[in-house]
Protein backbone atom coordinates (compact mmCIF):
# COMPACT_ATOMS: atom_id res chain seq x y z
CA UNK A 1 0.00 0.00 0.00
CA UNK A 2 1.14 3.56 -0.68
CA UNK A 3 2.34 5.69 2.22
CA UNK A 4 -0.49 6.73 4.52
CA UNK A 5 -1.11 9.31 7.21
CA UNK A 6 -2.27 7.43 10.26
CA UNK A 7 -3.89 9.21 13.20
CA UNK A 8 -3.82 7.95 16.76
CA UNK A 9 -5.45 8.96 20.06
CA UNK A 10 -5.75 7.65 23.62
CA UNK A 11 -9.12 8.04 25.34
CA UNK A 12 -10.72 7.36 28.72
CA UNK A 13 -8.74 6.70 31.88
CA UNK A 14 -4.96 6.58 31.60
CA UNK A 15 -3.43 3.14 31.74
CA UNK A 16 0.05 1.57 31.99
CA UNK A 17 1.05 0.38 28.51
CA UNK A 18 -0.46 3.17 26.40
CA UNK A 19 2.96 4.54 25.51
CA UNK A 20 4.09 1.07 24.44
CA UNK A 21 1.25 0.99 21.87
CA UNK A 22 2.15 4.47 20.61
CA UNK A 23 5.82 3.50 20.29
CA UNK A 24 5.00 0.30 18.37
CA UNK A 25 2.67 2.04 15.90
CA UNK A 26 5.23 4.78 15.27
CA UNK A 27 8.24 2.47 14.95
CA UNK A 28 6.74 -0.03 12.52
CA UNK A 29 4.54 2.50 10.78
CA UNK A 30 7.50 4.70 9.86
CA UNK A 31 10.40 2.25 9.61
CA UNK A 32 8.62 -0.62 7.88
CA UNK A 33 5.80 0.99 5.92
CA UNK A 34 6.95 4.59 5.45
CA UNK A 35 3.72 6.00 6.86
CA UNK A 36 3.39 9.32 8.68
CA UNK A 37 1.89 9.14 12.19
CA UNK A 38 -0.20 11.95 13.70
CA UNK A 39 -1.10 11.96 17.39
CA UNK A 40 -4.30 13.71 18.45
CA UNK A 41 -4.21 15.25 21.92
CA UNK A 42 -6.47 14.38 24.86
CA UNK A 43 -8.69 11.63 23.51
CA UNK A 44 -11.60 12.54 21.23
CA UNK A 45 -11.06 16.17 22.23
CA UNK A 46 -8.07 16.24 19.86
CA UNK A 47 -9.84 15.53 16.56
CA UNK A 48 -12.89 17.41 17.84
CA UNK A 49 -10.86 20.60 18.29
CA UNK A 50 -8.10 20.01 15.73
CA UNK A 51 -5.24 19.63 18.23
CA UNK A 52 -2.52 17.24 17.05
CA UNK A 53 1.22 16.66 16.73
CA UNK A 54 3.44 14.72 14.38
CA UNK A 55 4.82 11.59 16.02
CA UNK A 56 8.31 10.52 15.02
CA UNK A 57 10.76 7.85 16.08
CA UNK A 58 12.81 10.59 17.77
CA UNK A 59 10.01 12.07 19.90
CA UNK A 60 8.71 8.65 20.95
CA UNK A 61 12.04 7.27 22.16
CA UNK A 62 12.30 6.17 25.79
CA UNK A 63 8.55 5.91 26.42
CA UNK A 64 8.17 2.10 26.59
CA UNK A 65 8.50 1.94 30.37
CA UNK A 66 6.54 5.11 31.15
CA UNK A 67 3.00 4.97 32.55
CA UNK A 68 0.25 7.29 31.40
CA UNK A 69 0.15 8.56 27.82
CA UNK A 70 2.30 11.14 26.07
CA UNK A 71 -0.76 12.13 24.02
CA UNK A 72 -2.89 12.95 27.04
CA UNK A 73 -6.41 11.66 27.48
CA UNK A 74 -9.96 12.70 28.35
CA UNK A 75 -13.46 11.29 28.64
CA UNK A 76 -14.77 13.55 25.87
CA UNK A 77 -17.82 12.17 24.06
CA UNK A 78 -18.07 13.81 20.61
CA UNK A 79 -21.68 12.65 20.27
CA UNK A 80 -22.57 14.89 23.20
CA UNK A 81 -21.22 17.87 21.23
CA UNK A 82 -23.32 19.65 18.62
CA UNK A 83 -22.04 18.44 15.25
CA UNK A 84 -19.26 16.53 16.99
CA UNK A 85 -19.01 13.69 14.48
CA UNK A 86 -18.86 16.14 11.56
CA UNK A 87 -16.11 18.15 13.29
CA UNK A 88 -14.04 14.99 13.67
CA UNK A 89 -14.49 14.11 10.00
CA UNK A 90 -13.45 17.65 9.01
CA UNK A 91 -10.34 17.49 11.20
CA UNK A 92 -9.29 14.15 9.75
CA UNK A 93 -9.81 15.43 6.21
CA UNK A 94 -7.88 18.64 6.94
CA UNK A 95 -4.98 16.55 8.29
CA UNK A 96 -5.25 14.12 5.35
CA UNK A 97 -5.69 11.18 7.75
CA UNK A 98 -6.22 7.88 5.92
CA UNK A 99 -6.89 5.81 9.03
CA UNK A 100 -7.43 6.50 12.73
CA UNK A 101 -6.23 4.22 15.54
CA UNK A 102 -8.13 5.02 18.76
CA UNK A 103 -6.83 3.30 21.90
CA UNK A 104 -9.41 2.98 24.64
CA UNK A 105 -12.13 1.10 26.47
CA UNK A 106 -15.84 0.61 25.88
CA UNK A 107 -16.61 4.35 25.67
CA UNK A 108 -13.72 5.36 23.41
CA UNK A 109 -14.22 2.35 21.13
CA UNK A 110 -18.00 2.80 21.25
CA UNK A 111 -17.47 6.20 19.64
CA UNK A 112 -15.03 4.58 17.21
CA UNK A 113 -17.60 1.95 16.24
CA UNK A 114 -20.21 4.63 15.44
CA UNK A 115 -17.71 6.64 13.38
CA UNK A 116 -16.66 3.48 11.57
CA UNK A 117 -20.27 2.88 10.57
CA UNK A 118 -20.32 6.46 9.27
CA UNK A 119 -17.52 5.58 6.86
CA UNK A 120 -14.31 6.48 8.71
CA UNK A 121 -11.36 4.11 8.41
CA UNK A 122 -10.70 2.93 11.96
CA UNK A 123 -8.66 0.21 13.69
CA UNK A 124 -9.29 0.01 17.44
CA UNK A 125 -6.91 -1.01 20.22
CA UNK A 126 -8.51 -2.23 23.50
CA UNK A 127 -7.41 -0.55 26.73
CA UNK A 128 -8.86 -0.85 30.20
CA UNK A 129 -7.36 -1.84 33.52
CA UNK A 130 -10.77 -3.33 34.39
CA UNK A 131 -10.28 -6.07 31.74
CA UNK A 132 -14.01 -5.84 30.93
CA UNK A 133 -13.92 -5.49 27.14
CA UNK A 134 -15.57 -8.27 25.16
CA UNK A 135 -13.64 -9.91 22.39
CA UNK A 136 -10.19 -9.95 23.98
CA UNK A 137 -8.95 -12.33 26.67
CA UNK A 138 -6.89 -9.60 28.36
CA UNK A 139 -6.32 -5.88 28.01
CA UNK A 140 -3.00 -4.24 28.84
CA UNK A 141 -2.92 -2.32 32.11
CA UNK A 142 -4.89 -5.03 33.89
CA UNK A 143 -1.83 -7.03 34.90
CA UNK A 144 -0.15 -3.89 36.27
CA UNK A 145 -3.26 -2.93 38.27
CA UNK A 146 -3.54 -6.44 39.71
CA UNK A 147 0.11 -6.43 40.73
CA UNK A 148 -0.27 -3.04 42.44
CA UNK A 149 -3.39 -4.20 44.28
CA UNK A 150 -1.77 -7.50 45.28
CA UNK A 151 1.27 -5.73 46.71
CA UNK A 152 -1.03 -3.43 48.70
CA UNK A 153 -2.96 -6.41 50.09
CA UNK A 154 0.33 -8.09 51.05
CA UNK A 155 1.35 -4.98 52.98
CA UNK A 156 -2.06 -4.63 54.63
CA UNK A 157 -1.90 -8.19 55.96
CA UNK A 158 0.88 -7.26 58.36
CA UNK A 159 -0.78 -4.15 59.76
CA UNK A 160 -4.17 -5.90 60.02
CA UNK A 161 -2.59 -8.75 61.98
CA UNK A 162 -0.62 -6.40 64.23
CA UNK A 163 -3.76 -4.47 65.23
CA UNK A 164 -6.29 -7.33 65.11
CA UNK A 165 -8.34 -5.42 62.55
CA UNK A 166 -10.56 -6.04 59.60
CA UNK A 167 -9.23 -4.07 56.64
CA UNK A 168 -11.47 -3.35 53.65
CA UNK A 169 -9.49 -2.75 50.44
CA UNK A 170 -11.39 -0.96 47.67
CA UNK A 171 -10.04 -1.58 44.16
CA UNK A 172 -11.20 -0.41 40.73
CA UNK A 173 -13.91 -2.22 38.79
CA UNK A 174 -17.13 -0.44 37.79
CA UNK A 175 -19.10 -3.22 36.09
CA UNK A 176 -16.70 -6.15 36.45
CA UNK A 177 -14.66 -7.46 39.34
CA UNK A 178 -11.62 -8.84 37.52
CA UNK A 179 -9.10 -6.78 39.52
CA UNK A 180 -10.82 -7.64 42.80
CA UNK A 181 -10.92 -11.39 42.11
CA UNK A 182 -7.37 -11.68 40.75
CA UNK A 183 -5.77 -9.53 43.44
CA UNK A 184 -7.95 -11.12 46.11
CA UNK A 185 -6.86 -14.62 45.18
CA UNK A 186 -3.22 -13.60 44.73
CA UNK A 187 -3.16 -11.59 47.96
CA UNK A 188 -4.94 -14.17 50.11
CA UNK A 189 -8.07 -12.09 50.79
CA UNK A 190 -10.65 -13.57 53.14
CA UNK A 191 -13.64 -12.14 51.25
CA UNK A 192 -13.91 -10.71 47.71
CA UNK A 193 -16.94 -8.64 46.65
CA UNK A 194 -17.64 -7.82 43.00
CA UNK A 195 -20.31 -5.95 40.95
CA UNK A 196 -21.53 -9.19 39.37
CA UNK A 197 -22.59 -10.58 42.76
CA UNK A 198 -24.69 -8.23 44.96
CA UNK A 199 -23.67 -9.16 48.48
CA UNK A 200 -25.55 -9.90 51.68
CA UNK A 201 -24.09 -8.08 54.68
CA UNK A 202 -25.23 -10.80 57.06
CA UNK A 203 -23.28 -13.43 55.08
CA UNK A 204 -20.11 -11.33 55.22
CA UNK A 205 -20.53 -10.79 58.95
CA UNK A 206 -21.01 -14.54 59.49
CA UNK A 207 -17.86 -15.33 57.48
CA UNK A 208 -15.82 -12.85 59.52
CA UNK A 209 -17.17 -14.05 62.87
CA UNK A 210 -16.48 -17.65 61.87
CA UNK A 211 -12.93 -16.76 60.91
CA UNK A 212 -12.33 -14.99 64.21
CA UNK A 213 -13.89 -17.90 66.14
CA UNK A 214 -11.27 -20.16 64.57
CA UNK A 215 -8.52 -18.06 66.12
CA UNK A 216 -7.76 -15.63 63.30
CA UNK A 217 -7.80 -12.14 64.78
CA UNK A 218 -7.72 -10.19 61.51
CA UNK A 219 -9.34 -10.28 58.06
CA UNK A 220 -8.86 -8.73 54.62
CA UNK A 221 -11.96 -7.86 52.56
CA UNK A 222 -11.37 -6.85 48.93
CA UNK A 223 -14.24 -4.95 47.30
CA UNK A 224 -14.57 -3.63 43.75
CA UNK A 225 -15.73 -0.01 43.54
CA UNK A 226 -18.89 -1.06 41.69
CA UNK A 227 -19.95 -3.74 44.19
CA UNK A 228 -23.19 -3.16 46.08
CA UNK A 229 -25.37 -4.84 48.70
CA UNK A 230 -28.30 -6.91 47.48
CA UNK A 231 -30.89 -4.89 49.37
CA UNK A 232 -29.46 -1.42 48.85
CA UNK A 233 -28.42 -1.13 52.50
CA UNK A 234 -25.64 1.39 51.77
CA UNK A 235 -25.16 4.43 49.53
CA UNK A 236 -22.20 3.72 47.25
CA UNK A 237 -22.17 6.43 44.60
CA UNK A 238 -22.85 10.11 43.99
CA UNK A 239 -25.37 11.67 41.61
CA UNK A 240 -22.58 12.97 39.35
CA UNK A 241 -22.09 11.41 35.91
CA UNK A 242 -19.41 11.75 33.25
CA UNK A 243 -19.84 12.54 29.54
CA UNK A 244 -20.81 8.93 28.82
CA UNK A 245 -23.46 8.86 31.56
CA UNK A 246 -21.50 6.75 34.04
CA UNK A 247 -22.02 7.53 37.73
CA UNK A 248 -18.88 8.63 39.55
CA UNK A 249 -18.25 5.75 41.91
CA UNK A 250 -16.44 5.75 45.22
CA UNK A 251 -17.40 5.20 48.79
CA UNK A 252 -18.24 1.50 48.99
CA UNK A 253 -15.02 0.80 50.91
CA UNK A 254 -15.69 3.32 53.67
CA UNK A 255 -19.40 2.49 53.86
CA UNK A 256 -18.67 -1.22 54.10
CA UNK A 257 -15.99 -0.74 56.77
CA UNK A 258 -18.46 1.27 58.88
CA UNK A 259 -21.17 -1.39 58.57
CA UNK A 260 -18.82 -4.29 59.35
CA UNK A 261 -17.44 -2.65 62.46
CA UNK A 262 -20.98 -1.89 63.66
CA UNK A 263 -22.23 -5.44 63.00
CA UNK A 264 -19.19 -7.45 64.15
CA UNK A 265 -17.75 -5.30 66.89
CA UNK A 266 -14.29 -5.79 65.33
CA UNK A 267 -12.18 -2.70 64.66
CA UNK A 268 -12.33 -2.05 60.90
CA UNK A 269 -10.44 0.29 58.57
CA UNK A 270 -10.78 1.03 54.86
CA UNK A 271 -8.03 1.56 52.30
CA UNK A 272 -9.00 3.05 48.93
CA UNK A 273 -6.35 2.28 46.30
CA UNK A 274 -7.98 4.53 43.69
CA UNK A 275 -5.85 5.99 40.93
CA UNK A 276 -2.62 4.48 42.24
CA UNK A 277 -3.73 1.38 40.30
CA UNK A 278 -3.49 3.34 37.04
CA UNK A 279 -0.11 4.92 37.59
CA UNK A 280 3.53 4.04 37.28
CA UNK A 281 5.56 1.57 35.26
CA UNK A 282 3.72 -1.17 33.33
CA UNK A 283 4.63 -4.78 34.04
CA UNK A 284 6.59 -6.81 31.49
CA UNK A 285 3.37 -8.62 30.48
CA UNK A 286 1.59 -5.33 29.77
CA UNK A 287 4.56 -3.91 27.84
CA UNK A 288 4.66 -6.98 25.60
CA UNK A 289 0.88 -7.14 25.09
CA UNK A 290 0.63 -3.40 24.36
CA UNK A 291 3.52 -3.66 21.89
CA UNK A 292 1.89 -6.60 20.12
CA UNK A 293 -1.40 -4.69 19.92
CA UNK A 294 0.38 -1.67 18.41
CA UNK A 295 2.14 -3.77 15.79
CA UNK A 296 -1.09 -5.57 14.90
CA UNK A 297 -2.98 -2.27 14.63
CA UNK A 298 -0.55 -0.65 12.20
CA UNK A 299 -0.43 -3.89 10.19
CA UNK A 300 -4.24 -3.87 9.93
CA UNK A 301 -4.26 -0.21 8.94
CA UNK A 302 -1.64 -0.82 6.27
CA UNK A 303 -3.64 -3.78 4.92
CA UNK A 304 -6.89 -1.80 4.81
CA UNK A 305 -8.60 -3.98 7.42
CA UNK A 306 -10.82 -1.25 8.86
CA UNK A 307 -13.73 -1.48 11.28
CA UNK A 308 -11.74 -3.92 13.37
CA UNK A 309 -10.22 -4.12 16.85
CA UNK A 310 -7.05 -6.02 17.70
CA UNK A 311 -7.62 -8.67 20.37
CA UNK A 312 -5.75 -11.30 22.35
CA UNK A 313 -7.20 -14.77 21.77
CA UNK A 314 -5.25 -17.37 23.72
CA UNK A 315 -1.68 -16.50 22.81
CA UNK A 316 -2.51 -15.03 19.39
CA UNK A 317 -3.43 -11.49 18.30
CA UNK A 318 -6.55 -11.53 16.12
CA UNK A 319 -8.83 -8.96 14.50
CA UNK A 320 -12.49 -8.79 15.48
CA UNK A 321 -15.31 -6.48 14.45
CA UNK A 322 -15.41 -3.24 16.44
CA UNK A 323 -19.15 -3.63 16.90
CA UNK A 324 -18.64 -7.06 18.48
CA UNK A 325 -15.92 -5.73 20.77
CA UNK A 326 -18.16 -3.13 22.43
CA UNK A 327 -21.44 -5.07 22.34
CA UNK A 328 -21.41 -5.95 26.04
CA UNK A 329 -19.02 -5.89 29.01
CA UNK A 330 -17.00 -8.98 29.90
CA UNK A 331 -17.84 -10.03 33.44
CA UNK A 332 -16.18 -12.39 35.91
CA UNK A 333 -17.14 -16.01 35.26
CA UNK A 334 -18.56 -18.21 38.01
CA UNK A 335 -15.68 -20.70 37.98
CA UNK A 336 -13.09 -18.03 38.75
CA UNK A 337 -15.18 -16.51 41.53
CA UNK A 338 -15.65 -19.99 43.02
CA UNK A 339 -11.87 -20.17 43.45
CA UNK A 340 -11.96 -17.01 45.57
CA UNK A 341 -15.04 -18.23 47.49
CA UNK A 342 -13.19 -21.34 48.63
CA UNK A 343 -11.17 -19.11 50.98
CA UNK A 344 -13.99 -17.02 52.44
CA UNK A 345 -14.18 -17.01 56.23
Amino acid sequence: MAAMRVGMLTGGGDCPGLNAVIRAVVRKGIDHYGHAIVGFRDGWSGPLNGVSQELTIENTRGILHRGGTILGTSRTNPFKESGGAEKIKETLEANRIDCLIPIGGEDTLGVASKLSKDGLNIVGVPKTIDNDLSGTDYTFGFDTAVNIATEAIDRLHTTAESHNRIIVVEVMGRHAGWIAVHSGIAGGADIVLIPERPFQLDEIVNHLKHRHARGRSFSIVVVAEGASPAKGEMETQTDEVDAFGHARLGGIGNALAHELEKRTGFETRATILGHIQRGGTPTAFDRVLATRFGIAAIDAANDGKFGKMVALKGTNIDLIDLEEAVAKPKTVDDDLYAVAEAFFG
